[in-house]
């Protein structure tokens, strides 16, 4: 799997623009990849996102950055060194589906599986397994990030939408939830929960 997060300068990806992607091959940490984009001619722009994001204005039009196209393209090069291309994160058809955007706006071959792998649901499962009640609010799921994290044994993240850092706390929940163990060094001497241990 490759653990992948983006950031967004909304939720549309037939409107709003790219802006970052952060990878992970969950077979090899050491694996990275990560790069930031200038946004595309006409993409709209929402404020919320750039809150969320803490990027500017300026940063999303740096002359100097990388095209949409230039940073998909070398994550499409960077895929060729992982085994298995199935996309995993939390909510990745939404990362899927901007990449598959830029992809398809500069008729650039898809490498990547189609179908992915949600840390929702495999969270959601983990937890129904133990007897657990996963959170929930006004009759659906409200098990979000930082709830998962938490219950991997994990903190919040303090870059949290950051490409790059989500990724990273995601593929380490991924592994606590799989395999009952660490798998990020940065990130190894939290300790892995009772309930998560094999």
């Amino acid at each position: 799997m490759i653990i992948v997060d983006v950031e967004t300068t909304g939720t549309d990806w037939r409107y709003h623009s790219l802006v970052s992607i952060g990878a992970i091959d969950f077979d090899n940490p050491e694996n990275e990849f990560y790069g930031e984009c200038r946004i595309f001619e006409g993409a709209r722009v929402e404020a919320e996102a750039l809150a969320i994001n803490r990027y500017s204005e300026e940063d999303l039009s740096n002359p100097k950055a990388k095209t949409d196209r230039e940073l998909v393209e070398a994550f499409f090069a960077w895929t060729k060194t992982v085994g298995d291309k199935t996309i995993a994160g939390v909510n990745p058809s939404f990362d899927r589906d901007f990449i598959r955007a830029v992809a398809l706006r500069y008729h650039l071959d898809w490498p990547l599986a189609y179908r992915t792998v949600d840390l929702h649901s495999v969270a959601y499962a983990h937890m129904l397994s133990k007897g657990g009640v996963p959170a929930s609010k006004n009759g659906h799921s409200d098990l979000d990030l930082p709830k998962v994290l938490a219950y991997c044994g994990l903190p919040q993240n303090p870059k949290a939408h950051n490409a790059h850092d989500d990724a990273l706390f995601e593929a380490e929940a991924f592994s606590r939830l799989i395999y009952g163990q660490s798998f990020v060094e940065e990130l190894i001497h939290y300790p892995v929960p009772a309930h998560l241990k094999r």
